[in-house]
């Protein structure tokens, strides 16, 4: 109201002005208060750019990738946000995001159910057992996601690879519905093939996590290589090879390594060395050091032979009867060459 009277008044010492040739218009000072010098506001330090910050429905997402895949770096923050809300106050994204963050996921580990698609559904979602995603077999396009990626789904158990243990913390569990083997009467195990459509939906979903979470081909591994004394999922017949030709995902060998590496002895020399306290040492700390959870001992016991066993599954399954030889070692040494622990 005074700021409407002052306006008023001036109006009219204008008008006042246009009819009369002497006016004087006097201004009253106005009083200002002297704000402290400690009392100063600081300005703030500028914000980082919120181009990637946007809200739906409520939901605050992050979109900007702030990682750098040329190191390896998954230091990044793409995603629905989480934040705290607590009572009175006002959590802001003025500082979001810091760059010192990654993503929890950090493998893809590949699963089959081991029971037809009913069963799978009721277990997977009923019981003290999940996983993140569950693929069919029905044909359709369909894939079932059973877990929040961003929640650990209990699909690993006791599992280990290189330096991590307990992987459901840090993984994405895909389980695949199949069957998975029965046993003849000789005692071996005669696997389920897996359905050509399902295949592309395994493919297809595995290459969006792994480019989302910038995964490692070295992260991408089965359930028989995390845990290879308790389980052996998804088994020979699942086409790793063709994972990795035609969709680059996960690990191979490059077959001019390992053929160089099978020139290095002569049959005659590796069947003389194979079952010597030395040459199984190697073997079993090599297969330590390209990841998987077994100690060398020298010796075979069906501990460790299902280790060669799980390797074979996934890279030999050929032959995967836990037995090296010329081939498997081949193999190995080539892997090794390829994907060196960092």
């Amino acid at each position: 109201m005074t700021k409407a009277l002052y306006i008023m008044g001036l109006s009219t010492l204008i008008v006042s002005c246009t009819s009369q040739k002497r006016t004087t218009v006097r201004k009253t000072p106005v009083k200002t208060t002297a704000v402290p010098k400690s009392q100063t506001p600081k300005p703030a330090p500028a914000a980082p750019a919120k181009s990637g910050l946007t809200v739906s429905h409520g939901v605050e997402f992050y979109t900007q990738n702030i990682g750098d895949i040329t190191k390896n770096d998954n230091t990044m923050s793409h995603g629905s946000i989480v934040s705290a809300r607590p009572a009175g106050y006002n959590v802001v994204k003025t500082y979001f995001p810091a760059v010192a963050q990654n993503f929890r996921q950090k493998y893809v580990i590949l699963h089959y159910t081991a029971l037809d698609e009913e069963k799978s559904k009721t277990v997977l979602t009923q019981q003290a057992v999940s996983s993140h995603y569950l693929v069919n077999a029905t044909g359709d396009n369909e894939i079932y996601q059973l877990v929040d990626e961003n929640k650990r789904a209990y699909h690993a158990g006791i599992s280990a690879w290189r330096k991590d243990k307990n992987l459901n913390d840090t993984s994405i569990g895909i389980e695949i519905v199949n069957t998975g083997f029965t046993t003849d009467a000789s005692g071996t195990r005669v696997f389920v093939p897996y359905d050509e459509v399902q295949l592309k939906k395994v493919a297809a979903l595995a290459k969006d996590i792994v480019n989302r979470y910038q995964i490692p081909p070295t992260n991408v591994l089965g359930h028989s290589d995390v845990a290879p004394t308790r389980k052996q999922d998804p088994g020979p017949l699942f086409p790793w090879k063709r994972l990795y030709d035609e969709y680059q995902i996960g690990m191979w060998y490059d077959d001019a390594t390992m053929m160089s590496y099978m020139t290095t002895t002569t049959p005659e020399a590796f069947m003389a060395a194979q079952n010597s306290s030395s040459f199984i040492m190697q073997v079993q700390a090599m297969l330590q050091q390209f990841g998987y959870d077994i100690t060398p001992t020298g010796t075979w016991n069906s501990e460790n032979r299902k280790v060669v066993e799980a390797f074979q599954y996934h890279f030999r399954p050929q032959k995967a009867d836990g037995t090296v030889d010329m081939e498997t070692w081949a193999i190995l040494q080539a892997l090794i060459q390829k994907y060196p622990q960092k």
